[in-house]
């Protein structure tokens, strides 16, 4: 991929610190817009942990506005429900236990994502990185980089390593996740805002070969997305890798509410899952039992943040806002920033600049993404009947998600955009 010949490189270098998701759609983003930049990589190489991850429409829209070939080249590998009928079914939902809502097995609502929209629509986190990668010159990439510290300098910021290296940029992109050390460095270390917080919810993960996923369930439940709704827990199953696999997650309530080891991703005890179903249904039971590869993951999300920047340095993604998956649009939210932050650096031609495409961003950006935090903790809770007050109430319960996803889902993300750029031009001109 390379730059469009008839623009001129900025006057200016990007630090883009973390090669996740948000990280790669940004460099993606700033290449096509000629914004110079350098990512680095704490690992040793690209890396995805995990298996499906799921994208709603705005997600799509994103990338195909951070370019085309990149959302030509997603829907080439992704994974839609399998019936034509269910091509714009986000969810359907069970009862995957007796609950207010039905008796076990019972179908309990539909949730669509609108006319001419996909509905569930997901890829494996493994094959979408690899896609991302093939965007990104290798030679503007440095992997065994952590992040230890941030300096204010003259010319921009100064990157310390662990490894004991230094680099200098003239702004720097935090894009390091959960646990980011770049956060610490926005918002200060003894800030509580700085630290992720453990969401009381922890989830089984795991992988069915769909030819066993049929036989155990049939072809409507097996390839196609289905969600199925318990007291204190929800379990979600839709195909991945184009069909021959189901993807599983098990999410509880962990009933004492702490998170007591220092790993949040831990190898699984299969009679603790079962211990934790018991009460449910024989669905559920079945498909828990048919699980390969699992692991348990803790799930923990970051307090509302006051802002997303420090003089040039800036946050996004999952640094900024990391959300739990109940609603599937912490990646999308991603993919929004990138699209939005790579063309607000656009925007402006002197790196003095810098810091006020920044605060454009957080202007735009933090209050969409901090809401996502605050209405996907509390989607987990309605996904878990844990005293909404809409649980004995079918009707309400599907308006209430309707609801929830659809400001996600319909979002003009170029609307926004033209917010930024408009607030960006007063900006420079104040400081003309």
């Amino acid at each position: 991929m390379t730059s469009p010949a008839s623009q001129n490189q900025k006057p200016f270098t990007i630090a883009i610190l973390g090669g996740g998701i948000a990280g790669l759609s940004l460099a993606i983003g700033l290449h096509k817009r000629s914004v110079p930049f350098h990512l680095y990589e704490s690992a040793p190489a690209f890396a995805e942990v995990g298996a499906g991850v799921a994208f709603g429409p705005n997600s799509l829209r994103a990338l195909k506005l951070i370019a085309p070939e990149l959302y030509e080249g997603y829907i080439e590998r992704a994974t839609h429900n399998a019936f034509d009928r269910k091509k714009c079914t986000w969810f359907d939902f069970y009862a995957g236990m007796d609950t207010g809502l039905g008796k076990a097995g019972k179908h309990i609502v539909e949730v669509t994502t609108g006319k001419d929209e996909l509905g569930q629509c997901s890829i494996h986190r493994a094959v979408f990185l690899d896609l991302l990668v093939s965007f990104v010159p290798q030679e503007r990439v440095s992997f065994g980089k952590r992040v230890i510290g941030v300096e204010e300098v003259d010319a921009g910021v100064r990157l310390r390593f662990d490894d004991g290296s230094e680099a200098e940029a003239s702004a720097a992109v935090g894009c390091d996740g959960v646990k980011s050390n770049i956060r610490r460095f926005v918002l200060g270390s003894e800030a509580e805002s700085a630290h992720p917080q453990f969401t009381r919810k922890y989830a089984y993960r795991g992988l069915i070969p769909m030819i066993k996923a049929v036989d155990l369930l049939g072809d409507e439940l097996a390839k196609n997305s289905v969600m199925w709704i318990g007291r204190h827990g929800h379990v979600l199953t839709f195909p991945i890798e184009k069909g021959k696999v189901m993807n599983v997650v098990a999410f509880r309530t962990k009933a004492d509410g702490q998170w007591n080891d220092d790993h949040w991703v831990l190898p699984m005890d299969r009679q603790s899952m079962e211990s934790d179903f018991a009460d449910w249904g024989s669905s559920v039971k079945k498909i828990l039992s048919l699980m390969e590869k699992p692991d348990v993951w803790a799930l923990f999300d970051y307090p509302p943040a006051p802002t997303y920047y420090r003089g040039r340095t800036c946050i996004a993604g999952d640094a900024a806002h990391a959300s739990t998956p109940h609603q599937g649009a912490g990646a999308g939210m991603a993919l929004e920033d990138s699209y939005v932050l790579a063309a607000l650096l656009a925007e402006i031609e002197d790196a003095r600049e810098l810091e006020e495409a920044f605060k454009a961003f957080d202007a735009v950006r933090r209050g969409r993404t901090q809401r996502l935090v605050k209405t996907s903790r509390e989607c987990g809770k309605v996904f878990d009947c844990e005293g909404t007050g809409i649980e004995e109430d079918r009707e309400a319960w599907r308006r209430d998600l309707n609801e929830r996803h659809k400001w996600i889902w319909d979002n003009d993300l170029e609307v926004d955009l033209r917010e930024g750029l408009k607030m960006l031009k007063g900006q420079k001109a104040r400081l003309a």
